[in-house]
């Protein structure tokens, strides 16, 4: 299963929608402004929020949790390195690897593939192509997206 996520180039706040294959809207995420650390929520198309994605904050290396109906069920952490960027997923028992500035990297757990991210180029605004090879994983793969993708943003605007 394939999902796009196309983020506007020039918004104030996260706000967009992620859809499938057949560009059919799948999920809406939408940002909280005025707060501190990066928070996201993932809704359904019937508006129910199907996960929630927030940065720790007061950490040496950044964090973020993915919550699943007000239950943790991971966090995303990026580990100190010195020369290419290394991610963990705890929780869930997934690595994470690849070439994280292109946005051309892939989760595996103990069991194969999980998701693979590619960015498309020649694109306006950040187009991402996700890869999800199991269903069951498909919210908590978008979410640990997002909270990777929100670790680079962050990189590169400072």
């Amino acid at each position: 299963m394939k999902l796009y996520i196309k983020q506007k180039v020039f918004s104030f706040r996260d706000k967009f929608t992620v859809k499938d294959e057949d560009g059919n809207d799948r999920y809406y995420v939408e940002g909280e402004i005025f707060t501190f650390g990066k928070k996201l929520h993932i809704f359904d198309m019937n508006n129910h929020e199907v996960a929630f994605v927030r940065q720790k904050l007061m950490t040496f290396m950044p964090k973020f949790t993915v919550e699943v109906g007000s239950r943790q069920i991971a966090e995303i952490v990026k580990e100190f390195t010195f020369f290419k960027p290394k991610y963990r997923v705890d929780g869930l028992g997934w690595n994470v690897s690849g070439d994280f500035f292109a946005h051309d990297y892939e989760i595996t757990d103990n069991r194969g593939p999980i998701v693979s991210i590619h960015k498309q180029w020649m694109s306006w605004g950040d187009t991402f192509e996700l890869d999800i090879d199991r269903s069951s994983d498909e919210v908590i793969a978008l979410a640990v997206v997002l909270a990777i993708d929100a670790v680079i943003d962050a990189q590169q605007s400072a």
